[in-house]
């Protein structure tokens, strides 16, 4: 396996998703804000779904719901 250098957040990221998450629901906020561009970028490739939401309270319930 190729070794990959990439940014805290992108590694949190990538980790969920090789971990097995199919679904975020988020709130682009500083300092995560690269944690949701990177799953709507990834999610597609990996059959999983990205949703933003146009509040923090919007994406918890986003998330209750699935």
């Amino acid at each position: 396996m190729a070794k990959v250098l990439m940014k805290g957040n992108e590694a949190i990221a990538e980790a969920a998703i090789m971990a097995g998450c199919k679904h975020f629901f988020g709130y682009p906020i500083t300092p995560s804000t690269q944690i949701p561009e990177y799953m709507a970028r990834r999610l597609p490739q990996v059959g999983g779904v990205f949703l933003q939401a146009e509040s923090e309270v919007a994406a918890i319930n986003m998330v209750y719901g699935a």
